[in-house]
């Protein structure tokens, strides 16, 4: 079987690592990589012996599925270009700016019938899916995501950057309509909120907290489930989870055993699969609209106060 040709769009920080990892999968062919800066082009091309270009439109002939890791005030317009072009698309988080932008991609990839697959890493955690057969009917959730400021990502602020991560979990986990979300946050170092804050409940009863910080000393991405006689804790910076159950009157601990695997490299095995299968990836586009709908409006609030 022919290998998958694969570029990358933007090889910035995450960009860079998807090029690496590309590189390193038996099952695709790393055709070329295109940026805008051309001294970032040309050590990643000299680290990866690759083909480099400054012009995405000169892949369009040469590869069969792009990441695309640019910046997010471009991401409808380069993943567009290379879905009409017949090109199947891995779009980094988050998705598109605005909801019009995310459903004109989710049009032009089905009427091409092409995958569309969004970056959201945590779906591919390790300690993530060790939990997925124990969490039933969550009643509440905890998500703590902090970090110091990461001087990338600065076209957005802390929400779609980095919250909508947790946001896309919890949409997931719980089985239930939004009925409220209530949202607060600040901008201490950008023009955008640095540090945010949101409560969403479900229809179900179900409430889950978000905190998401670009302006922390400690590090720390952890989200607490809480459901009948059981809680569950998981650590995704150090793939790490812990299971206490209620048990007659005794509370037992349990730390669940994890193969320790690369998220991102799990992620785009899982896009090469969902391209050569033909299969609906884990985080299509009309999933990761959902979450970006819920982050748009959380937004919404913290800004109109």
């Amino acid at each position: 079987m022919n290998k998958l040709r694969i570029g990358v769009i933007g090889v910035g920080h995450l960009g860079s690592i998807h090029a690496k990892i590309y590189k390193e999968i038996p099952d695709c062919e790393l055709i070329g990589v295109c940026d805008s800066n051309q001294e970032r082009l040309n050590q990643v091309c000299a680290s990866l012996k690759v083909t480099g270009y400054t012009d995405y439109t000169e892949l369009f002939s040469k590869v069969d599925a792009v990441s695309i890791a640019v910046p997010t005030i471009l991401h409808h317009k380069v993943a567009a270009e290379f879905l009409k072009a017949g090109v199947h698309t891995l779009v980094e988080k988050p998705f598109t700016l605005t909801l019009k932008e995310a459903d004109d991609l989710i049009k032009i990839s089905r009427k091409h019938k092409l995958i569309l697959q969004i970056g959201h890493i945590e779906r591919f955690n390790s300690a993530f899916a060790a939990t997925l057969k124990i969490i039933k009917i969550p009643k509440f959730i905890e998500c703590h995501r902090l970090s110091g400021f990461p001087n990338r990502s600065l076209d957005v602020g802390a929400v779609l950057d980095i919250m909508i991560h947790d946001i896309d979990i919890v949409l997931g986990l719980v089985n239930s309509p939004l009925k409220r979300i209530d949202s607060v946050g600040v901008n201490v170092l950008t023009k955008f909120e640095d540090i945010a804050n949101a409560r969403l409940t479900f229809k179900n009863g179900c409430v889950a907290n978000l905190t998401a910080s670009r302006v922390s000393d400690e590090p720390m991405r952890k989200i607490r489930i809480f459901q009948e006689d059981t809680y569950i804790s998981l650590d995704y910076k150090n793939a790490e989870a812990s299971v206490y159950r209620k048990i007659g009157l005794q509370i037992t601990k349990e730390n669940l055993p994890i193969e320790k695997e690369q998220p991102l490299q799990k992620e785009l095995e899982s896009f090469i699969a969902c391209v050569t299968h033909k299969t609906t990836p884990l985080v299509s586009g009309q999933v990761a609209r959902e979450a970006l709908a819920v982050a748009l409006e959380i937004q919404k609030q913290i800004w109109r106060k």
